[in-house]
């Protein structure tokens, strides 16, 4: 993490509305193309990216504070452990405590906040990522978190989901699933 990430976010959020979505990732993550996915599958909520390029989850909870608490979210989309995995290698417990500690320090100033623990990829069925996702399956369970499980390339067709989800939006249809914040795991974490 660097200054320099940390200056943009806050000048981002001086002009963001508050509520809505975030992510708050690593790597990849950064590039996550937010704007273009929310219009392409006409998603009503607002969301915003606010991962950092190196962050390991002992870095998370400050970055949390600075970065993603000024905008209040409703939903927080948590996909950390991709710089962590050496650390978890050596002291996965330590990295389960850390974990748990960054979503009950969330929940202590929101308590409403929807958080969803996403789990990381895995499409070379890495035996070390495949137990830190069962981890993080543990770790989100335990605290009453979602799970979004994005670890399998899964059969998708992202342009008919686009199709349809653009339909119903059309209708001005109240588009309701049981569990939508799985679908926005889906588009924003394996569509770009």
């Amino acid at each position: 993490m660097n200054a320099m990430e940390f200056g943009k976010y806050a000048r981002l959020n001086d002009l963001a509305e508050q509520g809505g979505v975030v992510i708050f990732g690593c790597g990849e993550d950064t590039s996550i193309p937010t704007c273009e996915l929310r219009q392409a599958f006409s998603l009503d909520e607002k969301v915003y990216n606010r991962s950092f390029s190196d962050m390991t989850i002992d870095e998370a909870a400050d970055a949390y504070n600075r970065a993603v608490a000024p905008l209040d979210p409703e939903t927080v989309l948590l996909h950390l452990g991709q710089a962590d995995r050496q650390r978890f290698a050596e002291d996965a417990s330590g990295f389960d405590q850390t974990y748990i500690a960054l979503i009950r320090a969330i929940r202590a100033q929101d308590k409403d906040c929807r958080i969803v623990v996403v789990s990381l990829k895995n499409y070379d069925n890495d035996p070390a990522i495949e137990e830190m996702n069962r981890h993080l399956r543990f770790i989100a369970d335990s605290e009453k978190c979602a799970f979004g499980d994005i670890a399998e390339k899964k059969v998708w067709n992202p342009k008919s989901s686009m199709r349809a989800s653009s339909f119903v939006h059309s209708l001005n249809f109240p588009f309701q699933n049981r569990e939508p914040v799985y679908d926005l795991v889906k588009i924003m974490f394996c569509c770009a």
